[in-house]
């Protein structure tokens, strides 16, 4: 019988299942999937073609130590920088093109700034970049364990000690919008529009209220790149069960959970697809906050399951993907002749206004006429994930609701990628006839593949509302489950949220050693 019985093998999950395995414990994972990882997994989509399900640029676990910490190099994982991480290209009124370029070096950052913004810009990009980077550091100190008041206040004294900022001064300053933050900073629209459409990528526009870190953020990848493995996306998670294996640790495939077993108070076990029942005191449920408590059924608190259902929010989709082969890189005219543009997540968004005209069409039900995208050409610097002479391109577009109000995604889905398609070749001319296979997901694909509700990436929307102590309600958000005696939560559901984090993963696992010793 297992001491710990995980559900679902995303990284998290993963992550969790790791610490306690290297801590001695007996840990099964159970995935209902053949392909572990669910959102950071890779597959063959054609041949010769290792594509990503879901993600693909690592970012923030990378600054959590947890690589470290697991020895997830001495598995396999290997890490190539996304070094410059950011490429935004622009037209220009004489039909040309330039483009801004963040590397991980805050000076050619600023150099770049300054060719194209002024050197004013590059100036007060300098300082924004250092204050926030600093700043964010502490808030990852944050996110690294519980969102227990005691730990936000000591975040919150550290800002203040650091930026010598009136704790009312910093609190305007993080409740403020991302798009007043930037114009506060900034005068030149497109080094603006770069910034807003990086930070939109938690799914929230950069005009709501208390969006502000979620363009202060990204100056910690100045601090350390983003980081892509070689191989996939999935390499992760690869390594993440090699290491589960080494401590003794193992994983069920194609047999996931159909109910958690509980009464009197707590969790005594799990009932699987096959009709097999893992007895165990303790179980970590890694998939979305809603489907645990669905798979509690009666054992669910009655009040606490119908607050989880009213009130959790899982949205209405963020966005969709389009996983491409192709003969050739799109040929930016103001990509670097060494080739390093292609390293970085590629930010194509002409302006903040197209920005919000595309998050006005998702709120109105329908996709972006004119969708901004994110491109990322990961072959152009790892060799095994396309076939020699070809590239693998990933597109991700925002905004698309899952649920629309006048058309089906099985009958638009095609559509709609070859908008993303050509959102590309408006700054990289010919891309789309470069294309020789497609692959898209759509909202709908990503809840049926993935398992991510209404095709939410992030599981929970990533409102003020849902974070920090919030997430996903505040009974929830120190990730046990109360009157469940031994059932713990993880994952994008939890604190600190969405993205390849593995925080949440860790901070359970600490919980659980807690609470067994």
């Amino acid at each position: 019988m297992p001491d710990v019985v995980v559900i679902g093998s995303g990284h998290n999950a993963l992550v969790s299942a790791c610490y306690l395995a290297k801590a001695g414990l007996a840990v099964t994972v159970l995935e209902r999937d053949t392909v572990p990882g669910g959102a950071v997994s890779t597959v063959e989509r054609f041949p010769g073609y290792q594509m990503d399900r879901g993600s693909s640029a690592h970012v923030m676990i990378r600054h959590t130590g947890i690589i470290e910490q697991l020895e997830l190099a001495r598995h396999g994982l290997q890490y190539q920088d996304m070094d410059p991480w950011g490429f935004a290209p622009f037209r220009t009124a004489d039909g040309g093109q330039v483009a801004l370029t963040f590397s991980v070096d805050l000076d050619r950052t600023c150099a770049s700034i300054e060719s194209v913004c002024g050197a004013r810009d590059a100036e007060a990009y300098h300082g924004f970049a250092e204050d926030w980077a600093a700043r964010n550091e502490l808030v990852f100190d944050a996110f690294a364990s519980a969102p227990t008041p005691t730990r936000i206040a000591r975040s919150l004294w550290g800002l203040g000690r650091r930026t010598g900022l009136s704790g009312i001064e910093l609190s305007r300053q993080f409740l403020t919008s991302g798009d007043a933050l930037l114009d506060a900073h900034f005068s030149d629209e497109r080094l603006k529009t770069a910034l807003s459409w990086l930070g939109a990528q938690s799914g929230s526009p950069m005009h709501e209220p208390a969006t502000a870190d979620l363009v202060g953020w990204t100056s910690l990848m100045h601090r350390r790149a983003p980081g892509h493995p070689r191989g996939g996306s999935g390499m992760l998670t690869t390594a993440l069960i090699s290491r589960l294996r080494a401590d003794g640790g193992e994983i069920r495939l194609g047999d996931g959970a159909i109910e958690i077993l509980a009464g009197s108070g707590r969790v005594s076990g799990v009932r699987t697809d096959s009709g097999d029942v893992l007895g165990s005191a303790v179980v970590v449920a890694g998939c979305h906050v809603l489907t645990t408590m669905q798979l509690l059924g009666e054992g669910a608190p009655a009040a606490l399951a119908d607050r989880v259902r009213r009130l959790v929010r899982a949205g209405n989709g963020i966005g969709m993907a389009v996983r491409l082969g192709t003969t050739d890189l799109p040929r930016y005219p103001s990509a670097a002749a060494d080739g390093s543009s292609y390293r970085a997540m590629q930010l194509i968004a002409p302006s903040r206004h197209a920005l919000r005209e595309a998050y006005a069409d998702y709120l109105c039900g329908r996709p972006a006429t004119r969708p901004p995208v994110v491109a990322m050409t990961f072959s152009a610097f790892d060799d095994t994930i396309a076939p020699p002479g070809r590239h693998n391109v990933t597109v991700w577009g925002q905004w698309h609701p899952y649920e629309l109000v006048a058309e089906r995604w099985p009958d638009i889905a095609e559509r709609e990628a070859r908008r993303l398609v050509d959102a590309i070749s408006t700054v990289a001319p010919g891309f789309a006839d470069t294309v020789e296979h497609v692959y898209v997901q759509s909202p709908l694909d990503l809840e049926r593949e993935l398992g991510l509700l209404r095709g939410n990436v992030m599981h929970v929307d990533m409102s003020l509302d849902q974070m920090f102590g919030w997430r996903p309600l505040p009974e929830l958000a120190g990730h046990r489950v109360p009157d469940v005696t031994g059932l713990y939560l993880t994952g994008a559901s939890t604190h600190p949220g969405g993205g390849v984090f593995g925080a949440s993963g860790r901070t359970v696992a600490r919980i659980v050693l807690r609470d067994t010793r």
